[in-house]
């Protein structure tokens, strides 16, 4: 049911949780979003460029066509990518059916709500529609989008098969190449036979530019800071086969052929001696001869081997129709864009005609056809099949939300810094020769920059007043012009200039105070603006002695940086050109070279691979001729600062401002109103000097059963009872349309005997509880598992009137909690009368490659209310909770003052969690506080565990919490002995707390019951 029309409803733009499936979107009119909120996720559409009607017949044209008065663009819903997102979602919904064990695990890796660095929805999405469509589609009853993609390819790409994912700017495609290459790799790494053949673990990822190249690094899996450990991209159980994949990262330009070596440094009247021939391709590389060279680092591959392709900004590469662009006028920019594109898709055609390409998956936000392509410009590619709109990121917070002048008190019908270009467009200077001593910017220039820079002012302010001091990067301005003479115009203006007078050299402070490079006469040793286009790159005299001076320690650090990427060259041989690269690509990074820029003037550099997410203003001074182009540009800007979730689960709104770019993706009749600044996120994080209150814990994947003998000993009446009842899975549906014949569907049961299900129940709790972990298979455990099972469900299943063993076969889950409820009386015991017979130890299993976590590494921001600390390694306890959580302060307050205990630590961003099954399932239970005692003589270190329910809290399974931590963690991991004596504690009530502490504390001491199950430990008091 959509919500009534509200214009208020506008100011808050943020209506989705940025790691769930969108449930509300705002409702589009031909004038933008109207406040309307309706219930479920925005459908994809494009807007498609048409010609703007004539004046006169503009009434009738508005009736005929659905219109963006500001774009001129019509309305069209994207029919494929919304009928494959609908069998996703249902995919989805059903626990992703029809995949390999290895997929299923990771889909659930990314879709775990308990992790702390979650995956957007976004990411998902993209990655599960690239799944679906590879290993679901056509199987079961999901229709087969296959055979459209491959018609689509046949005409479009010569059959290259291609699919693409359309994700907003700052939605995080690089994690979602990341997921996928993951993805590939495991799966082939654990297939085998001819089935390998189905996977790939070698990938040629193929970048527009430098920047967006060395950006994509962060893909190799034995990268230093790579995506798969900053982002546990997998579980830690799967990361070292990972390391298997075996990545190629190019621009497009490593397409083109190069002179063969032995014709290298030979002029050219030489080489045409030589070949008695003006061909060029004499002394050039052969098609095989390039694709050798762009994939040598795969070494030697049977072509049967596959290759993915990753296509990164895959909107530069189309195959056009050249004959169709006859007597069409383009730009200088417009025949370079599809020149490129030609080469880019040439070059992957190559390689296909000389290995196999399983899929070429495009990445982009824009994925359109550009002008002189041959197709309508701002068309979108027909083998798209994912779409996170720019829209669909706004209302989850994702990006930032641009603002663009609606209103203004000029004489113009339209605000004039919406479109600057065509009030300044023919006033600025087309060749140096026309430009006076002293350039005076068109007024309209000069206020649009002046306006924007009061509106800097007050974020610039408002950094000085809160972020500053935390050590966060400035904000940012940048400016997009139309050629490099304008840029460099407009830079000295903003910036400053050198005046030359006689033999002085004097440097004239610019119009803007924050954004000079000069004072008092002399030039800023570190500039606060950068001008960056690709005439003073090749020149490489952009930056001075003294900014490099200033920034030495930068600079060491940035040559140990490309000494690591470039193994073997010459670091004193980096030119400027690479430095000021460097610059611009870490403009807003924390100790980088570029952290303290405030402004960056450019052409086109920053259209896409810049990634900044400290910009909050944009101004174009340039033509705009599409959508397309605004979209690129403003994308620079809509990189978020700060991912703190606020108390309800949603991010803050943060916002951009966007001068001189007619951006009307989500045009509005609301005029933007400034809002304070949310306060900034407090920054959590490990204390310096604080070392003697560290505190170690290990990292469990799960527990298994030491059984030196092959018995297993079950007691049935001390078991946990499982009840079946009825369910909302039903067993029988009926389906019908309005009109045509009804269909009856019924889930009937083959073979419904307890035999059955005995077996089915007995073979889960093998494969999970004694096929897992180090130890050595017993295939003797899984008769007396079976035998153990139908025990159970004779003597420990109820059901509901009606119901039968038939329930239990058709729940799967039910089975699984069967299972868990066998194991845990395996564990238990329920007797103990002849314990020495029964020697049955739990050991814990540590995380193969990271067994091991401590408190010296802990950084990150919150808004929560914090209790600061002054016994802990960490600074604060963050209090959950909208307003705080006052039992957890209390806790807090009794530890600090207690005697007893050494260091604590609020169990927050550790990494320390303790695995746990509900219903069937992995979880992963994250407690709340991790509590040191002080070491007595001749003891070991022991370690409290607390968690504080009740309260603010959800319960949740707190059963199968408190049971798996106190009885199978403590347990596990005391028997383990290398990490002293751990115990664990649940507070539910705050009365009398610093007695249930107190009483624990001494448990713990006295090895009391709080360190496990006493029948499953082999240590003794």
């Amino acid at each position: 049911m959509a919500s009534p029309p509200s214009v208020d409803a506008l100011a808050i733009p943020i209506l989705n949780r940025p790691y769930d499936a969108p449930t509300r979107h705002f409702v589009v009119s031909a004038s933008g979003p109207t406040g309307e909120i309706k219930e479920g996720r925005r459908p994809s559409e494009s807007f498609i460029p048409i010609p703007r009607a004539r004046r006169a017949h503009q009434a009738d044209a508005q009736q005929e066509l659905d219109l963006f008065d500001a774009t001129g663009e019509r309305r069209e819903v994207n029919s494929l990518i919304n009928q494959i997102r609908d069998d996703v979602e249902l995919w989805r919904a059903r626990g992703y059916d029809h995949v390999t064990h290895i997929t299923r695990k990771l889909l659930l890796h990314w879709a775990d709500d308990t992790r702390e660095d979650r995956i957007l929805f976004g990411q998902r999405d993209a990655a599960e529609t690239a799944i679906f469509l590879t290993e679901v589609a056509g199987r079961g009853n999901y229709h087969d989008w296959r055979r459209a993609l491959e018609q689509t390819n046949e005409e479009y790409n010569a059959g290259l098969p291609r699919f693409a994912l359309k994700m907003a700017t700052g939605a995080g495609k690089t994690v979602v190449m990341a997921m996928l290459i993951a993805w590939q790799t495991l799966n082939r790494q654990f297939a085998s036979g001819n089935a390998r053949n189905r996977w790939a673990q070698k990938f040629l990822l193929v970048a527009p530019g430098i920047t967006i190249r060395d950006r994509l690094q962060v893909l190799k899996p034995t990268m230093p800071g790579n995506y798969y450990d900053e982002r546990e991209v997998v579980p830690s159980d799967l990361r070292e086969q990972l390391n298997s994949a075996q990545l190629v990262i190019v621009n497009y330009h490593a397409f083109l052929p190069r002179v063969r070596r032995e014709f290298d440094g030979v002029n050219a009247l030489t080489k045409n001696i030589l070949s008695e021939s003006d061909d060029s391709g004499f002394y050039n590389e052969s098609e095989s001869e390039t694709v050798s060279r762009v994939l040598r680092d795969f070494g030697r591959m049977p072509k049967s081997e596959p290759i993915v392709v990753f296509n990164d900004e895959a909107h530069h590469c189309y195959q056009d129709k050249p004959q169709q662009t006859a007597g069409i006028k383009l730009t200088k920019e417009q025949r370079e864009a599809n020149t490129d594109a030609r080469v880019w898709f040439k070059g992957l055609q190559a390689v296909a005609k000389h290995h196999r390409i399983a899929r070429v998956v495009d990445m982009s936000a824009t994925p359109y056809y550009l002008a002189g392509s041959g197709y309508n410009e701002g068309y979108l590619f027909p083998w798209v099949v994912s779409d996170y709109s720019l829209m669909d990121a706004i209302e989850a917070g994702i990006v930032k939300v641009p603002r663009v002048p609606v209103v203004d008190d000029s004489t113009e019908d339209q605000p004039t810094y919406l479109d600057l270009w065509s009030k300044i467009g023919d006033k600025l200077p087309k060749r140096q020769g026309a430009v006076p001593d002293a350039w005076v910017p068109p007024d309209e220039l000069s206020g649009a920059l002046r306006s924007l820079y009061k509106s800097y002012r007050r974020s610039f302010d408002a950094w000085n007043d809160e972020l500053r001091a935390l050590g966060e990067p400035p904000p940012v301005m940048i400016v997009v012009c139309s050629n490099t003479l304008v840029s460099r115009l407009v830079y000295e203006w903003i910036a400053g200039r050198e005046i030359t007078e006689g033999e002085q050299t004097i440097h004239s402070a610019g119009e803007l105070e924050l954004f000079s490079n000069a004072e008092h006469g002399e030039r800023r040793a570190r500039p606060q603006t950068i001008l960056v286009d690709s005439v003073q790159l090749e020149a490489g005299n952009a930056l001075s002695a003294d900014f490099k001076n200033a920034a030495a320690e930068e600079l060491a650090q940035y040559k140990n940086e490309y000494r690591h990427a470039h193994p073997g060259a010459d670091v004193d041989q980096v030119t400027d050109a690479e430095i000021l690269r460097e610059v611009l690509n870490t403009v807003g990074k924390k100790g980088k070279l570029g952290e303290q820029v405030r402004c960056v003037v450019s052409v086109a550099m920053l259209t896409e691979g810049w990634d900044a997410n400290t910009v909050t203003h944009i101004l174009g001074i340039r033509a705009f001729g599409s959508q397309l182009l605004c979209e690129q540009v403003v994308g620079r800007g809509l990189r978020r600062r700060s991912y703190a979730l606020n108390d309800d689960g949603y991010f803050e709104p943060e916002y951009s401002n966007v001068y001189g770019i007619p951006f009307a993706f989500i045009p509005s009749d609301v005029i933007p109103t400034e809002k304070p600044p949310a306060r900034p996120a407090l920054e959590v994080g490990t204390v310096e000097g604080r070392e003697q209150y560290r505190i170690r814990f290990p990292k469990l994947d799960g527990y298994r059963l030491e059984v030196p003998d092959p018995q297993l000993y079950f007691d049935a009446s001390d078991a946990r009872r499982l009840l079946i009842a009825r369910s909302t899975v039903p067993n029988e549906v009926l389906v019908e349309g309005f009109v045509g014949a009804t269909e009856t569907v019924r889930d009937d049961i083959q073979d419904p005997r307890e035999q059955r299900a005995a077996y089915r129940v007995a073979e889960y709790l093998y494969k999970r509880r004694f096929m897992s972990g180090d130890e050595e298979i017993r295939p003797w455990t899984f008769p007396r598992l079976r035998q153990i099972a139908s025990t159970y469900l004779t003597e420990c299943v109820d059901y509901d009137d009606g119901l039968g063993i038939s329930a239990l076969l058709r729940s799967e889950e039910r089975q699984h909690e069967a299972a868990e409820a066998i194991w845990d009386g395996i564990t238990r015991f329920g007797s103990v009368d002849d314990l020495e017979t029964r020697p049955q130890r739990l050991q814990p299993m540590l995380r193969r490659f990271d067994p091991e976590g401590d408190t010296s590494n802990v950084h990150f921001l919150t808004r929560k209310a914090v209790y600061e600390t002054a016994k802990s390694e960490i600074s604060h306890v963050v209090l959950d909770g909208r307003d705080g959580n006052t039992w957890e302060q209390l806790v807090a307050a009794s530890l600090e003052l207690d005697g007893d205990v050494a260091a604590y630590v609020k169990n927050d961003h550790l990494g320390f969690t303790i695995p746990y099954v509900h219903r069937g399932r992995s979880h992963s239970y994250v407690p709340d506080f991790v509590v040191r005692l002080v070491r007595r003589p001749d003891d070991v270190e022991r370690t409290l565990i607390i968690e504080v329910s009740g309260g603010l809290k959800s319960p949740g399974p707190a059963i199968e919490k408190a049971d798996t931590a106190r009885n199978s963690w403590c347990t596990a991991v005391n028997n383990h002995g290398g990490f002293g004596r751990w115990g664990y504690v649940e507070l539910k009530t705050m009365v009398g707390v610093e007695i249930a502490i107190r009483d624990a504390v001494a448990n713990l001491y006295a090895d009391e019951p709080v360190i496990g199950d006493p029948h499953l430990l082999s240590i003794a008091k």
